[in-house]
């Protein structure tokens, strides 16, 4: 456990220094504030456009604090996401190309410590850029909109980090065989085909962990949702994901370019 503390702090003094601990957080606010402003201001800004009747404007109702921030998640489904996968696509196949790795290995130090320290700071970093993100939502959400049901509101957020941890996560064992990049867009393409999968198959693919994005949304809403499978799978492919990427490490602690 020490060598992991060790290699933890190492990867969050990294993370300070390139920025992410500043830079993906405000990313997350921004997207986080973005919808419930939008939402509220949506009616003057249709009607000061002129190419809406003010009729049509009149019949815009406003949502429901928990409809808006369900439509705060689907801007993290797209934006965000690509944030987190393209600020963690280098933490492995970075250090791989660059032959750092191989120097930290020379030391017989323990691929799975050092695996499990980089997951730790990319769940690190993803936790507060999400958290920091869903409390300004809920914030100006309650601000414009009107309160916020905190259990739906934190039932929902944890359900929701599942599913960005497990997508995350992938870049590992990707990063540990291929550079930083294919890493992220393969990442990205098995977020996006299990989640198309589960919804042409919702009703026989319910452990399918792609289904966890849309559950929180329905959490959210005050629907009752079955999470145990999904959240099972997730689980099952972030464990796996990081065993073999200590695995594929230990095989291949370079790329192919170096």
């Amino acid at each position: 456990m020490n060598r992991v503390w060790v290699y933890y702090q190492k990867e969050m003094l990294e993370a300070r220094r390139s920025y992410k601990l500043i830079w993906v957080p405000v990313v997350f606010l921004l997207l986080g504030i973005m919808q419930p402003v939008m939402t509220f201001y949506l009616p003057e800004i249709l009607s000061m456009s002129g190419d809406v009747p003010p009729e049509a404007a009149a019949l815009f109702t406003t949502p429901t604090p928990e409809e808006v921030i369900a439509s705060t998640l689907s801007q993290y489904n797209t934006i965000g996401l690509l944030v987190l996968v393209l600020s963690s696509m280098n933490i492995l196949a970075g250090e791989r190309a660059t032959g750092t790795i191989e120097l930290v290995l020379s030391r017989s130090v323990s691929t799975l410590s050092l695996i499990t320290a980089k997951w730790a700071a990319m769940m690190t970093l993803l936790i507060l850029s999400f958290g920091l993100g869903l409390s300004g939502a809920a914030y100006y959400t309650y601000q414009l909109i009107g309160p916020v049901e905190w259990n739906l509101l934190i039932g929902g957020g944890l359900i929701y980090t599942l599913w960005l941890a497990w997508i995350v996560t992938l870049v590992l064992p990707l990063g540990a065989v291929l550079k930083g990049p294919a890493a992220a867009f393969i990442s990205l393409g098995a977020a996006a085909a299990l989640s198309l999968i589960s919804g042409l198959f919702s009703s026989t693919m319910l452990w399918n962990p792609g289904r966890l994005g849309s559950l929180a949304s329905q959490w959210l809403m005050g629907n009752e949702v079955g999470t145990w499978s999904p959240a099972g799978a997730a689980v099952i492919i972030i464990i796996l994901s990081v065993s073999s990427a200590a695995l594929l490490l230990r095989e291949r602690p370079l790329s192919l370019q170096s």
